[in-house]
């Protein structure tokens, strides 16, 4: 067992897609056991996409992630990491299989919908970043 972090981004929120994004997570059986609905704070968002700062894209990124409310979660289960990624599908949503997140609601890479952690240790990172409260306990 193990925890991922998943971001449903700006984009996703407006659209009204939260819902079925976090059933999609549930019915693959990854167990919700943290969620919040905030507007993240531009530091929060840097401190997050540290490794990307410097790139051709970072700044965008921050800004389109700034751009209105997200729906963080934690979600547990065997292997969730990896759980979470196949069910996002590829990064860039023109590539994504369909019946994948991405695949069914995303279209341009700028707005690919979600975001996962990439490996055991980034999400044990980015869970204590987003949810500071949870690594305190």
């Amino acid at each position: 067992m193990n925890q991922t972090l998943v971001i449903v981004k700006p984009q996703a929120v407006a659209r009204g897609l939260s819902g079925k994004i976090m059933a999609r997570y549930e019915a693959k059986g990854l167990k919700l056991v943290a969620v919040k609905l905030l507007k993240a704070e531009r530091g929060l968002l840097a401190s997050h996409y540290a490794e990307h700062e410097g790139k051709p894209f970072y700044e965008s990124l921050l800004e389109t992630m700034c751009g209105g409310p997200v729906l963080a979660m934690v979600l547990e289960g065997a292997d969730a990491v990896t759980a979470a990624r196949m069910l996002n599908g590829a990064t860039d949503p023109l590539k994504a299989a369909p019946g994948t997140i991405r695949g069914d609601f995303g279209l341009e890479m700028a707005h690919n919908v979600v975001h996962a952690s990439d490996s055991v240790q980034s999400a044990r990172r980015e869970i204590a970043l987003w949810f500071p409260e949870a690594a305190a306990e």
